[in-house]
């Protein structure tokens, strides 16, 4: 999903717990003892998570259809 407004990806963002900003980078984060071996694994305050993080380009910010929910 290609989600081409600041707008609409603030409605995105603000309705799903698991993303957050970064600057203009759209940050999906989740706890995962799997991240402690992913090249995706970032430790914040002793606890690992999984990040993927979504730049913008001139066409938007393209998300991943797994990412595009709660899944």
């Amino acid at each position: 999903m290609i989600i081409k407004t600041i707008e609409e990806m603030e409605k995105f963002v603000s309705s799903n717990k698991e993303l957050s900003w970064d600057g203009w980078t759209v940050v999906k984060r989740y706890p995962s003892d799997k991240a402690k071996t992913s090249k995706q694994g970032v430790r914040i305050k002793g606890v690992w998570y999984i990040e993927q993080r979504f730049e913008p380009t001139s066409q938007g910010w393209e998300i991943p259809g797994k990412s595009g929910g709660n899944a």
